[in-house]
């Protein structure tokens, strides 16, 4: 392997090998995967960005009462609704989300509306609409050869278009397949415990996603590894960068960003080996587009042009920082992390099987806290125990 300036500035020819049985295993990218049909996947952020932008182009926002909306059941199709608005004659077509919005908003159980055929259903919304105390509402329109109502939200909702975030994206990643060191992932050899970054990207493997409510893109430099010390053999131990980010222009969710080091990306897109793991969301509220503006694209392309020599001394800290010497500095410096007597002989106990020797620097008891912590098949149990490894390591800074 070459050396650290090597690496992180010539990218590798081929695979490499990676040890991921440290650090954690985070699975919201194989989440994604796993759920998102073909018509949501995209080969490169290019195509990405036309899909999204151009459904912005079409669209239109405005505000008006609640209780004017007058819904009907047309005719010619009466199990689907439609919405009358001020200001527009055209019927408008409610999207499944929208009128979930619609039916929270008068408090109205959607999947019960949803079963009953349009025509009852529409009663049924109408009366809470014109019942319920009348409030503004911000309504997000498209028009694609007929008008379809996309989103219901509060008058002061602060959006940020889904390829606002895809543009940020693409000032640090390009098309996010060839054109700079950030792109789609490779893929992890199970057999060989190889990493090879170098995979075609395709509906199997891409990890830029879009639907009618949500984008989702996962970026990875794994082309340049960066080299944070030895593993107990003395093999390198080897990083690299990568982050994801979503966001939700119709209300689904927040606009966010998780950005960490990571050793390997499996086949189904599960992270695995994933240290300095940080995440920031932003909500959609009223100076929510200012905030993206002033935090989170400043903050993703500070994170893909700052330098990993912080993350590797941070490591290189910890590795010389010895806490124990003895089974009884061991055990009391678990204990007082609060961690029970049982787990506090299976943090040891694990540390001795995986690197060969009991824990004595503060870098063994992350790691063994750490593998302790993929155990718990609780996740809030999990996530406690993962924060209390993170934070025992930022201690070493």
């Amino acid at each position: 392997m070459a050396s650290l300036a090597q690496t992180v500035d010539r990218p590798v020819d081929g695979a490499y090998r990676v040890d991921i049985s440290r650090g954690r295993n985070v699975g919201r990218v194989s989440s994604e995967w796993f759920s998102r049909p073909d018509d949501e996947k995209f080969l490169s952020l290019t195509d990405l960005y036309a899909s999204v932008r151009s459904r912005a182009d079409r669209a239109t926002t405005r505000v008006i009462e609640s209780n004017a909306v007058r819904v009907e059941a047309r005719s010619e199709d009466p199990e689907r609704l439609s919405l009358i608005v001020p200001g527009d004659d055209r019927p408008i077509a409610p999207t499944n989300w929208s009128f979930g919005q619609l039916c929270s908003l008068v408090s109205a159980p959607a999947s019960y509306l949803r079963a009953l055929p349009g025509a009852l259903a529409g009663i049924n919304l109408q009366h809470g609409l014109l019942s319920h105390r009348g409030e503004q509402v911000k309504l997000l329109q498209t028009d694609e050869g007929h008008s379809e109502l996309r989103a219901v939200t509060g008058p002061d909702y602060g959006r940020i278009w889904d390829h606002e975030l895809v543009g940020a994206v693409m000032k640090i990643a390009g098309n996010g397949v060839d054109e700079t060191r950030w792109k789609v992932p490779g893929v992890l050899d199970w057999g060989s415990m190889r990493y090879n970054p170098y995979v075609d990207v395709s509906l199997e493997t891409t990890t830029l996603y879009a639907s009618d409510r949500d984008v989702f893109l996962f970026l990875v430099d794994d082309t340049h590894p960066i080299e944070a010390g030895k593993l107990a053999n003395g093999d390198p131990d080897l990083y690299f960068r990568g982050f994801y980010c979503w966001n939700s222009e119709v209300g689904s969710k927040t606009l966010g960003m998780a950005t960490f080091y990571l050793r390997a990306v499996c086949m189904n897109r599960n992270l695995w080996g994933v240290e300095n793991f940080e995440e920031i969301s932003i909500r959609h509220s009223k100076f929510a587009a200012n905030r993206f503006a002033h935090e989170a694209a400043p903050a993703l392309e500070h994170f893909a042009d700052s330098s990993p020599l912080t993350f590797i001394q941070g490591i290189k800290t910890a590795r010389e920082r010895i806490v124990a010497r003895k089974d009884e500095d061991r055990e009391t410096f678990l204990r007082k992390r609060g961690f029970s007597k049982a787990e506090t002989s299976k943090i040891i106990s694990t540390v001795l099987a995986e690197e060969g020797h009991p824990p004595s620097s503060l870098y063994d008891f992350v790691q063994g806290i750490t593998a302790h912590a993929r155990t718990k098949t609780n996740q809030d149990t999990r996530l406690e125990v993962e924060t209390k490894a993170r934070t025992l390591l930022a201690t070493a800074n």
